[in-house]
C-alpha cells in the first residue's frame, strides 16, 4: 500500500465518522423540532460529498497500481511484441503500410483498409474498460470468434426419486433447455489527432489512443448494458420484462423485481426492509458473490439507513481495494442506474457474474484516414460487442412503486 492510499483510506475513516455523528444529530433535531436544521443538512450534504470523493480516490489508486505500464516496456515484453509495436507505431504515425509477411498483426490485413489492433493495445484497451465500465468488470465475459453466440440454460433437471433394491424403476424425464443468443451489436469511436502531433516523438501514441477508445467504449457499452434494447446493440438488465414471481412460479426470462411500496420513495417506516427482503430473495448459491448496484444519488440516501441496533447499513472500505458494502455486501456504482422516480427500477441486487454475460467478438479494428478532414487524422475504430441476462434467477430489481 502506497502513503498516498495509506492517507486516503485515514482520511476516508474519519470522514465516515464525522458523516455519521452529523447524521445522528440531524435525525435528533428531527425528533425533537420535526426537522432538521438547514446548517446541519448542509454539513451533512458537504460530507457525504467529501466520503465519495475519498472513496473515488482510494478506488482509483488501487486501480492505478494494477494497471499496466502503457509503453510497451513491460517485463514479458519480448521482440515480437517490440516488433508488433514498432510496426503499429509506424502505421498509426505515419500511415506506412503493414505487408502479409510481416507478423505484426493478430490476424491477416483485409483488403478494404482496415487493420487488426495488435495484441498489445487489445489488452490495453479491455484493461481500461475494466476500470471504466463497472459491468464489464463484474459480468461474465465471453471471447467468440464468430458473428453469433448461442447459450443453452438448463431450466429444470432431469427427475429421479428413491427406490428400494427391488423396486421398479420408472422412465425419467428428460431435462428442460432455454436457448439465449445475446444481441451482438457495433460500436465506434472516431478519434483524431494532427500529423504534427503524430510526429511528436514524444507523444505517446499507444497510450493516447487506448485512453480515447476506452473512454468512448466504455460510456457506450456500461449505457447499453444497463438500459440496452437489444436492437444493434446488448440488451440491458433493465429492459426484460418483470414479475412480482419468485423463482419457482416466473416464467423464464423475467426478472423479479420487489417494490418499496410506495410510489417513488421507500417506505415511510423501515425504510431499510426491503434491502433485506431483497439479500433473500437471492438463492443462498447465488449470495456469495453477489453485489448492490446503483448511481450515487440513491447510494446517498441509503448511507443514511440505520438497523435496528443503531449500526448504519453502510459501510466504507478501508482497506486498499476494498468495495465500501451494504448489509455486508458490496456496493458497486452505476452512473446509468435509474434516479429514484416512480416505477423507477434504481436498485439491483445480483451475482452478475452468473446473471449477465458480455459477448466480445475477438478482433478491434481501426481505419486510418488522413483525407476526410485535413490537418486531422482520423482513427476509425470498431468493435463488436453483445450482451443479455443469461440466468434470471441470479438478480433482483427493486421498484419504487406501491
Amino acid at each position: 500500500m502506497t502513503l498516498e492510499t495509506k492517507e486516503a483510506l485515514e482520511n476516508l475513516s474519519r470522514a465516515f465518522e464525522q458523516f455519521k455523528t452529523t447524521n445522528d444529530d440531524r435525525l435528533g433535531e428531527i425528533e425533537r423540532k420535526g426537522q432538521a436544521d438547514v446548517v446541519t443538512e448542509e454539513k451533512l450534504a458537504r460530507l457525504d460529498q467529501e466520503i465519495q470523493r475519498l472513496h473515488n480516490m482510494t478506488r482509483s489508486l488501487h486501480m492505478a497500481g494494477g494497471r499496466p505500464a502503457l509503453d510497451g516496456k513491460t517485463a514479458d515484453s519480448g521482440p515480437d511484441l517490440q516488433q508488433k509495436a514498432q510496426f503499429f507505431d509506424g502505421f498509426i504515425r505515419k500511415g506506412q503500410e503493414i505487408t502479409l509477411d510481416q507478423k505484426a498483426l493478430s490476424t491477416a490485413v483485409d483488403t478494404d483498409g482496415g487493420y487488426t489492433v495488435p495484441v498489445a493495445l487489445d489488452q490495453q484497451i479491455e484493461k481500461r474498460l475494466r476500470d471504466i465500465s463497472p459491468i464489464r468488470a463484474e459480468a461474465h465475459v465471453i471471447a467468440i470468434g464468430t458473428s453469433r453466440y448461442k447459450k443453452l440454460v438448463n431450466t429444470g433437471g432431469m427427475t429421479s426419486g428413491w427406490v428400494s433394491e427391488s423396486g421398479a424403476r420408472i422412465e425419467t424425464d428428460s431435462p428442460s433447455f432455454q436457448e439465449i443468443e445475446p444481441p451482438l451489436g457495433e460500436i465506434y469511436a472516431n478519434p483524431a489527432a494532427t500529423q504534427t502531433m503524430l510526429d511528436d516523438a514524444f507523444f505517446n501514441v499507444e497510450s493516447w489512443l487506448s485512453e480515447e477508445l476506452a473512454e468512448e467504449f466504455a460510456q457506450q457499452e456500461n449505457a447499453a448494458f444497463v438500459t440496452g434494447d437489444g436492437v444493434n446493440k446488448p440488451k440491458g438488465f433493465l429492459t426484460y420484462a418483470l414479475s412480482a414471481n419468485d423463482d419457482g412460479s416466473r416464467a423464464f426470462g423475467e426478472i423479479e423485481t420487489l417494490a418499496t411500496g410506495v410510489a417513488g420513495n421507500w417506505a415511510a417506516t423501515d425504510p431499510s426492509d426491503i434491502l433485506v427482503d431483497m439479500v433473500h430473495a437471492l438463492k443462498s448459491g447465488y449470495r456469495a458473490e453477489a453485489k448492490f448496484y446503483m448511481n450515487t444519488g440513491l447510494l446517498s440516501e441509503i448511507r443514511k439507513f440505520k438497523d435496528a441496533d443503531g449500526h448504519y447499513l453502510w459501510r466504507p472500505g478501508l482497506e486498499s481495494g476494498a468495495a465500501a458494502t451494504l448489509l455486508g455486501y458490496p456496493v458497486v456504482e452505476v452512473a446509468e442506474m435509474p434516479n429514484r422516480a416512480v416505477f423507477s427500477l434504481s436498485l439491483c441486487f445480483a451475482n452478475m457474474k452468473r446473471a449477465y454475460s458480455v459477448t466480445d467478438r475477438m478482433g478491434t479494428r481501426i481505419l486510418r484516414d488522413p483525407y476526410s478532414h485535413k490537418p486531422y487524422v482520423h482513427f476509425y475504430t470498431t468493435k463488436r460487442v453483445g450482451g443479455a441476462v443469461t440466468n434470471d434467477q441470479a438478480i433482483k430489481l427493486l421498484q419504487f412503486s406501491a
